[in-house]
């Protein structure tokens, strides 16, 4: 939401303040950047031309496919030969010269119907937008030297019938760097339409608001490069907005600015010029949301923090979780430690277990011949001695 000033000062012709003027309340709308893009973006395709390509381009040669067997593609090809377009791909859209996917018709749909409320609101967030000086400057507009935003003149300036004059005029109210950027940024427009009347780009200047239908200023100020001109009655948000970002800087006579109020409206009343049309409100009047959480209204009725919540028993496995296998086995975190150190060879445990194995194999080898005496010895008393008559029988 713009927070708007509730007077602003009303230049002379001479640059210095002369009065105030009270502010409509069309300068607090809410700012809807989505709107008005959304807005500007189907109100650009409304001043489009119909257009299209001819029905026959691409398909102006007799063309036919080769067929197959010839190791090439099927797509049809020139006939004919001694020229490099014989024998070339034709009719498709991925050949050179051949016919376009979905040709541009002139009966297209090119325009487009728009919300007249929506485009109400678009509006009247684009003035509101004009007012805040740094969205103004976000736009790139030179606003240095102005005195104030909105820039608001008395009405004489609508009555300034020279260009020497509306020059001389700029120049008091501080708006001649802004002129100077307009006129250096002229250029030549990349692309086609350089060659159908739009050949030089410039980028946009102050935008000139008036009240009287006779004015004299619209044709003292419309030959300064940059300079746009419009009546208050016929606010265009293609101008208040260009390419759909608002925040232009706009020049305001006295007379326009009062006359906002009655375009418009107020909160109270509805407008008395667009047939039940209301300003919009925005969703929030106070967007800091830290201040509206941390004040003292919403902190009494909120309920009071929990303190020692009981945090669910969380169940963890001693298999992969180290601090929980030694609180179950205290020694086992040790344990894991020595067995590890074991297959390292520069270890005390690996030596002592070393250690412990060259002992035991010198015991086995030292016991190793009594255990065979003692087996033979076992063997000896069992063994079987056959009877003296058998011996003599077998022989």
């Amino acid at each position: 939401m713009a927070s708007a000033l509730p007077v602003a000062s009303v230049h002379s012709i001479d640059g210095a303040a002369a009065g105030t003027v009270a502010l409509p309340e069309v300068f607090k709308a809410p700012l809807r950047a989505d709107v008005v893009r959304t807005v500007f973006t189907g109100m650009n395709k409304n001043k489009r031309q119909a257009h299209g390509v001819k029905y026959e381009a691409g398909y102006d040669t007799a063309a036919i496919s080769w067929g197959t067997g010839r190791a090439v593609a099927r797509i049809p090809r020139v006939p004919g030969g001694g020229t490099h377009r014989s024998g070339q791909g034709a009719f498709g859209n991925m050949c050179r010269g051949g016919g376009m996917f979905n040709p541009v018709k002139t009966w297209r749909k090119w325009h487009r119907k728009i919300n007249v409320t929506a485009k109400r609101h678009a509006v009247a967030a684009a003035v509101a937008a004009s007012a805040v000086a740094p969205l103004v400057m976000a736009r790139g507009h030179e606003i240095s030297q102005v005195a104030e935003i909105p820039l608001v003149v008395e009405d004489a300036v609508e009555d300034i019938a020279t260009t020497k004059a509306a020059l001389a005029f700029c120049k008091k109210l501080g708006i001649t760097e802004e002129l100077s950027k307009s006129d250096k940024s002229k250029k030549v427009r990349a692309g086609k339409g350089k060659l159908r009347n739009r050949r030089y780009v410039m980028r946009k200047g102050p935008l000139f608001v008036y009240s009287k239908e006779d004015a004299a200023m619209p044709k003292a100020f419309r030959n300064i490069p940059g300079v746009d001109l419009c009546s208050v009655d016929r606010l265009n948000l293609l101008q208040l907005a260009p390419g759909g970002t608002f925040g232009r800087f706009v020049v305001w006579t006295k007379s326009s600015v009062e006359k906002l109020g009655s375009i418009f409206g107020s909160y109270s009343t509805g407008s008395e010029l667009k047939k039940g049309y209301t300003l919009p409100r925005a969703s929030m009047t106070n967007a800091d949301i830290s201040r509206i959480i941390n004040s003292e209204e919403i902190q009494s009725v909120l309920t009071p923090a929990k303190g020692n919540s009981k945090l669910p028993r969380q169940r963890k496995n001693p298999l992969k979780n180290k601090k929980v296998l030694a609180r179950l086995i205290p020694g086992a975190l040790a344990q894991k430690k020595i067995a590890a150190l074991a297959h390292d060879k520069t270890s005390k445990v690996a030596q002592k277990i070393a250690a412990k194995k060259v002992k035991k194999t010198a015991g086995k080898k030292k016991s190793k011949k009594a255990k065979k005496e003692f087996y033979k010895g076992l063997e000896s008393a069992y063994a079987f001695a056959a009877p003296a008559g058998e011996e003599a029988d077998e022989e």
